[in-house]
């Protein structure tokens, strides 16, 4: 999988600007991520804005990693919302998988496995 750390064009770009998301892609904008979200059928709420920096930090805090581990992201989700329910409250923020359509929204890329094109979400 290819980083940003690794790609010489990304780490000359000038940083992101939005200081709720210091860790977000630098071409992800706030707006780009509602758009896609009213795509899907979604309004989002703070809590989906909360996941979004989740998954942006853990991939940040990751990004040396050859593959973003799907069992490590669903237990740091979970553990990051456990107060709410967990990944099952994250199931109701998140219809179509709360990793792999809020990765989707956050810019990042869902890790392999995260879905599963002849059934749909998995993750």
């Amino acid at each position: 999988m290819l980083h940003d750390s690794t790609d010489i064009n990304r780490l000359i770009q000038k940083p992101a600007t939005d200081p709720d998301f210091p860790h977000a892609p630098l071409d992800w904008t706030r707006n780009e991520a509602a758009k896609i979200a009213r795509d899907e059928g979604l309004e989002l709420a703070e809590d989906h804005w909360d996941t979004i920096r989740a998954l942006q930090n853990y991939y940040a805090h990751h990004e040396d990693d050859a593959v973003v581990n799907l069992r490590d992201l669903h237990d740091a989700l979970d553990e990051c919302f456990h107060q709410k329910g967990g990944l099952k409250y994250l199931y109701t923020l998140f219809p179509g998988g709360p990793i792999a359509q809020s990765c989707r929204l956050a810019g990042l890329k869902a890790p392999f496995m995260a879905t599963d094109r002849s059934f749909g979400s998995v993750a």
